[in-house]
């Protein structure tokens, strides 16, 4: 006869019966953990499976010399280019295709035809005028010739906003073509928005003292780029999707009024031509600083070029080497600063170029927020490779490209400002100049797939705010921001794996700006833990430093490098429109039961007034009806099968008496499957934080189980509290019931 022993709570069987009680197949399957190799390109010798580029990998090449002249007294641009252009593909070509990307701006442009408009009462002219087009400007390229390089004219076919050049025989696989293009625009007036968008180039007008700021991009016809997954990209611009380039060498003479002082991509090549002596000191000096920047040219020889305009000419020349594209900029008002950045074994100078409007504010921020940007981008990414990285002060854009950028954020007239334009501007320095890493030097193709510039750039510039910038406030990275627009008409929204020009306008910056970026701060806090994060992302752009990659590269290298399953990461976040909606629908509170049991007999018995386990003791809304108690017997010989050996029953049971078990069933009612953090607070006041994979989901997706053992008491449980998971409700993430506040009501209640 076995010896009696006190009736324990059952650990496994019993916990096993209850959950498969609870939720009987209660959601659907929908595939949200299915493995994403059906929707990814199939790897091979050119991009593998790792994510890595494959052993055959190839991009083509553009080399280009370009000769041109800004003219103030017309504000417009001639130019003549010799680009050197090579096959690097397997292909033969037989005809290249060029972006005509100042086509955006001539007068029957696909931009204004395609855009819807409404009519609203007391409309402001400018405003109507923009979105019908009724400023009276000729723009677009005047093209003057396309000839290759023995003169002879090359037939052409212009298709808005892209040129066919056809070849006079196919260029084979490892050869190079040299050909030219003549070519002259009308400069527009970023004021008068031509194009509905945010004109990313062009000029701005100061009446007081009657000069202009140029800032110029997209100013020369540029090649597409020809690659192993589309082919030819030339996709039509229309305004919202970006550019997509080829990398080469540059060589670029601007010929501007002789008081004028230009920025660039590149490094000037003759100072002494065109910089005072006192300037080429200071440059020098510029150099060798690395505590403060330099003032090259001051406000004061700023102030006195505005007060006439010269009749003379001079030529900045300037070389690029490596890179996708270039823009320059070029005022009579600028005033400069730089100082050098120590990074490994260089030391790139960061510069501002500004008015004397963007004072004191720009000469105190920008140049410092440049230095920011490009220590902190290079340790998440790859050192800062190029010579230089230039911030240029023009009213309300950002704007970037290889080593220049432009950026708005102006103080008041009389030099006072905000906070808000204090940060406004550090935040926009910090992005576009971040832009030098994603897409310049990581050079993803921007017209299909934006949130690979966009996001991943905002990413790592909510990273660069918050390890230089404590106090700065952060709209895009953290996942509570996200949540308005997560709540919002899902109708308007579009899931991050579409062409830009889908995305709807008003939800262009929430969706590819701040929706990737709040998921890649997931992604690092939550789901994988900064350390592996870190160490993934950077292998992926060290793989795809000056390369072409897709989003297939980017979805398996970061798995390839941390050895963590995320293709339901990538489906719900990038593939879907999907929200976190977690929930707490049901608390049950059990305890050990105190009768005994008859171990040989498998008998028990039980107290009077004692429920039998399953029973409703507990309150459905709160803890105060009590914990439930059940029983558990030994186990059976059937449950060991053909193992021999046996578990120590008495003591197992012996760990769990006097323990205190939840059993709570959650929902998913969002459809965008994440972790599950849950926070306990214990009688005694104490708390602790349970994190739970968000493979918990997998068997099903809308509805889950789990009994947790602990210690001691639960007073209140908490789902996510620290809104790290961007979930879209918080009112029914809290037990007891009474407890719950739906945070995000509370805000919008407050803000009504």
């Amino acid at each position: 006869m076995m010896k009696r022993i006190p009736v324990l709570l059952i650990a496994l069987l019993c916990t096993l019966h209850l959950v498969a009680q609870e939720s009987p197949n209660k959601g659907q399957w929908k595939g949200k953990f299915e493995q994403l190799e059906q929707l990814l390109p199939t790897p091979n010798e050119y991009r593998s499976g790792s994510g890595s580029p494959g052993p055959k990998y190839w991009q083509q090449r553009a080399d280009y010399v370009i000769n041109a002249e800004l003219h103030d007294d017309t504000q417009s641009i001639t130019g003549s280019e010799t680009i050197t252009y090579y096959n690097n593909s397997p292909d033969p070509l037989k005809y290249l295709w060029l972006q005509l990307d100042q086509n955006i701006n001539a007068k029957d442009n696909n931009t204004l035809k395609t855009a819807a408009s409404t009519i609203r009462d007391s409309t402001n002219t400018k405003t109507m005028a923009s979105s019908l087009g009724l400023y009276d400007f000729d723009g677009g390229y005047k093209i003057k010739g396309v000839k290759d390089a023995s003169g002879t004219n090359l037939a052409t076919l212009v298709n808005f906003t892209m040129m066919r050049v056809d070849l006079p025989k196919p260029l084979p696989p490892g050869q190079k073509f040299v050909f030219s293009v003549d070519w002259a625009f009308n400069i527009n007036d970023r004021m008068k928005g031509v194009t509905p968008n945010d004109a990313r180039s062009g000029l701005e007008y100061f009446p007081e003292d009657g000069n202009y700021s140029y800032i110029i991009a997209q100013w020369f016809p540029r090649m597409c780029v020809y690659d192993d997954v589309v082919g030819w990209q030339n996709k039509q611009f229309l305004g919202q999707g970006e550019f997509t380039l080829t990398f080469g060498n540059y060589e670029v003479n601007l010929t501007v009024p002789a008081d004028h002082i230009v920025a660039a991509t590149g490094m000037v090549q003759n100072p002494q031509e065109v910089l005072t002596p006192e300037q080429q000191a200071r440059f020098e000096q510029a150099k060798k600083s690395f505590d403060k920047p330099v003032i090259i040219a001051t406000q004061a020889e700023a102030i006195e070029r505005e007060k006439s305009k010269s009749t003379q000419k001079k030529t900045w020349k300037f070389k690029a080497e490596n890179v996708r594209d270039f823009a320059f900029a070029t005022s009579r008002k600028f005033i400069w600063d730089a100082q050098a950045v120590k990074l490994g074994d260089k030391t790139p100078l960061a510069m501002s170029y500004y008015p004397k409007e963007g004072n004191p504010l720009w000469e105190q921020e920008s140049t410092k927020a440049v230095k920011n940007c490009l220590v902190t981008y290079s340790k998440y990414s790859v050192d800062y490779p190029y010579p230089q990285a230039t911030s240029v002060h023009h009213a309300a854009i950002g704007m970037e490209y290889p080593m220049i950028c432009f950026n708005g954020a102006r103080p008041n007239k009389d030099g006072t400002y905000s906070d808000r334009t204090k940060w406004g501007l550090v935040g926009v320095v910090i992005h576009e100049v971040g832009h030098n890493f994603f897409p310049m030097i990581i050079n993803n193709d921007e017209r299909q797939w934006t949130w690979m510039d966009e996001g991943l750039n905002t990413f790592v510039q909510y990273r660069t705010q918050v390890e230089n910038y404590p106090d700065m406030p952060n709209r895009r990275g953290p996942a509570s921001m996200i949540v308005p627009y997560m709540r919002g008409d899902q109708s308007l929204q579009r899931p991050l794996m579409v062409n830009s020009e889908s995305v709807v306008r008003q939800n262009f910056g929430n969706e590819q700006y701040a929706k990737c970026a709040t998921a890649l701060n997931i992604l690092r806090e939550t789901v994988m833990g900064p350390e592996l994060f870190d160490k993934a992302f950077k292998e992926y752009a060290q793989r795809w430093a000056f390369k072409h990659p897709k989003p297939a590269d980017f979805f398996r290298t970061l798995e390839d490098a941390s050895a963590v399953d995320l293709d339901w990461f990538w489906r719900g976040w990038f593939y879907t429109t999907d929200v976190n909606d977690q929930s707490i629908d049901k608390v049950v509170w059990y305890k050990v039961r105190k009768d005994e049991v008859n171990v040989e007999n498998k008998g028990k018995t039980t107290k009077k007034g004692d429920l039998a386990a399953g029973s409703q003791q507990s309150n459905p809304d709160d803890f105060s009806g009590g914990p439930q108690p059940f029983s558990v017997i030994p186990t059976d010989a059937r449950f060991y099968g053909e193992f021999q050996s046996r578990v120590d029953d008495k003591a197992l049971i012996s760990k769990m008496e006097g323990k205190n078990f939840y059993q709570i069933t959650f929902s998913n009612k969002g459809g965008l499957v994440m972790p599950v953090i849950i926070e306990w607070t214990y009688k005694d006041g104490t708390k602790e934080l349970e994190r739970i994979p968000a493979e918990i989901w997998r068997t099903n997706e809308t509805t889950v189980t789990k009994v947790f053992m602990k210690e001691k008491e639960v007073t209140k449980i908490v789902l996510d509290p620290k809104e790290e998971t961007a979930d879209i409700s918080t009112g029914d993430n809290v037990f007891p019931k009474s407890a719950a506040v739906n945070k995000f009501d509370e805000i919008k209640k407050k803000s009504n």
